[in-house]
Parts: C-alpha cells; structure tokens; sequence
C-alpha cells in the first residue's frame, strides 16, 4: 500500500472513549486534535515540542519526546501532523504493520484514510473530500455550505427524529413517502421563522396523509 489514492469508502468513525495518537505538537496538530476531542477520543499527543494551547487542553495527555518506532501499535487511529515527511513515513509503515489507519497531515503518500472538511450542526454533520488531493478546495466548499447548512437543520433534524421515535413507540412504520414531502415543503423557512410549533404539526400532518 503507498497511501491515499482515488476510490476512497467514506466512513463516519465512532471514536468515543477510544485511544488515539497524534504525533507533532504544532498548530496543525492542535486543529487534529481539537476534531478528536469534539468526538469523543482519548488522545495523546507525542512531540519533542509541543504548542501551549495543546498542553491546556483538557483531556489530552502531551508527551514532549520523539516518537518511537512500533508505539503507533497501541491506538486504535493515528494522525503524524509534523513538518517530516521520515517521521509520517514512519507513523504510517508502523501502522501498517500493526493495522491502525493512519492520516499524514497534508502528506497523502503516508495516508491509510483522509480527512474530509467538516461543517456540523449538531449531529448533522456534511463533509467534503478531495481524496487529499487539494485540502484548499476542500475548505472553499465547506465554507460555501457553512452559509447554506444553519443552525435550523439542527432543529429539523431533531423534529424528525422526535416524530420517528414517537412512530416507533406506537408500533407503527417509519417508512413512507411523508418525510420526503415533509422536507421538500417549507418546514426549514418556519423554522427559521422560529415558528417551530407550526413546522412539528406540518411534519405531522404529511406523515398522517401519507399513511392514509
């Protein structure tokens, strides 16, 4: 294997409570580890120099130090975030050795999985990849969905999943064409009304017409 290429398997990974290593201790590696944070991760990071900001931060163990040969092994997940492609080759062989997936920062050729752009609203989470190829494009069009994905579709999403429970308490089907037609109506604009009592009973009542 020589790292990332084309035909990528996107992957939402459930890192909570899991181990992983971050090597590098610079402001690369403080935006790596800020997302495992966000995720649940337990994480250490291993540097011989290493950011104050990394040292604050609750939750992260820091190890001032070079990173040793095999010790990737121990993790679940790695990310190598140093300005060295010897040290990221060497957290990416180790990996493959011991089966962890690895992401070199910004350094496809020591990748074994790829970081997509993020933006997040609640649990709604919409990325975008370049396969590593172009990280610039990447953060161009998260920024062109930040505007276009708001905080509403945090209060639709939980609409929908409240509705979907609440079907599923009575013994009744979550499938049908409702939904659909419930998101293609104007639920969002009377959510962004703040009129989310009205956009709960037009759920409601789509569902209702569609189970007819």
């Amino acid at each position: 294997m020589t790292g990332a290429g084309s035909g990528q398997y996107p992957v939402n990974l459930v890192l909570e409570g899991r181990r992983v290593l971050v090597v590098g201790g610079g402001a690369v590696a403080l935006r790596k580890v800020e997302g495992l944070l966000a995720a649940g991760a337990v994480v250490t990071v291993v540097a011989p120099s290493v950011d104050d900001r990394l040292r604050s931060r609750p939750g992260v163990t820091v190890e001032e130090r070079p990173y040793r040969a095999g010790e990737v092994a121990g993790y679940r997940l790695a990310i190598a975030a140093t300005d060295s492609s010897v040290t990221n080759g060497a957290v990416f062989d180790d990996g493959e050795r011991a089966g962890v997936w690895v992401n070199g920062a910004d350094d496809p050729a020591h990748c074994s999985f790829t970081l997509p752009a993020v933006v997040r609203r609640g649990d709604v989470m919409v990325t975008v990849s370049t396969g590593g190829r172009s990280p610039a494009l990447s953060r161009w069009l998260r920024q062109r969905l930040e505007d276009e994905v708001g905080p509403e579709f945090e209060v639709l999403l939980d609409l929908l999943a409240a509705e979907r429970d609440r079907l599923r308490g009575e013994g009744r089907s979550t499938e049908g064409p409702g939904w659909q037609k419930a998101l293609d109506s104007d639920m969002l604009g009377l959510i962004r009304t703040g009129d989310v009592t009205s956009a709960r009973e037009h759920l409601q009542a789509c569902l209702s017409s569609s189970s007819d």
